[in-house]
């Protein structure tokens, strides 16, 4: 069975409900799913008063070694002033060995995201976040458009051809809406599909 890991990194809880549903899609693909976050790396001080979302029931990834025994990786992180933030980023800087190996290259990757705003950098941030992928050799799987619902002006809603996103809103109220979680739930599906493809 195709073994996919979705990997997180949530401040409040938007990219963490992304992950579910992303994960949700990949396992009606057929796929065997672990949901995995990264280490919060900001002290505690700052955690406390930012008011952090710091009950999960997904554990802490091991360790970079174990994305090689995945063949899918997706990878979800908000905005930090167009960037993926540096929880995510240090994740990714400890990984060269596995790129001196090249023990990600041949396998399937994607991009989540959410921000504040509709112009607040999802897909920068993406690109932010695909670009390690890329360097690692992964062939990249974003959110078609397939999936239509991603169209349109007519009510706020996240979308992007490169990921599923969420907008979050100024203060963190606005919560991901049906229509962006079924996103994450179609790319979620396509990645895990292609990875059975691939590694088939």
């Amino acid at each position: 069975m195709t073994k996919v890991l979705v990997l997180y990194y949530s401040s409040y809880g938007h990219i963490e409900q992304l992950a579910d549903a992303v994960a949700e899609g990949a396992r009606a693909g057929g796929a065997e799913v672990d949901i995995r976050r990264v280490a919060e790396t900001a002290p505690p001080a700052i955690v406390a008063a930012a008011h952090f979302k710091t009950d999960t029931k997904h554990p802490e990834i091991e360790g970079v070694d174990k994305l090689a025994d995945y063949d899918a990786i997706i990878v979800g992180a908000p905005t930090r002033f167009g960037r993926m933030p540096s929880q995510m980023a240090a994740f990714w800087d400890m990984t060269g060995p596995l790129w001196m190996k090249g023990a990600l290259i041949g396998k399937i990757g994607g991009a989540f995201t959410s921000t504040a705003s509709q112009h607040g950098g999802q897909e920068t941030t993406l690109f932010s976040i695909l670009t390690n992928l890329l360097h690692q050799g992964m062939t990249i799987v974003g959110l078609d458009y397939g999936f239509q619902a991603q169209m349109g002006v007519d009510q706020i809603r996240g979308g992007s051809p490169y990921g599923a996103t969420t907008i979050a809103g100024g203060d963190g109220s606005r919560q991901p809406g049906e229509e962006e979680l079924d996103g994450a739930r179609y790319q979620g599906k396509r990645i895990a599909e292609l990875a059975a493809k691939v590694a088939g």
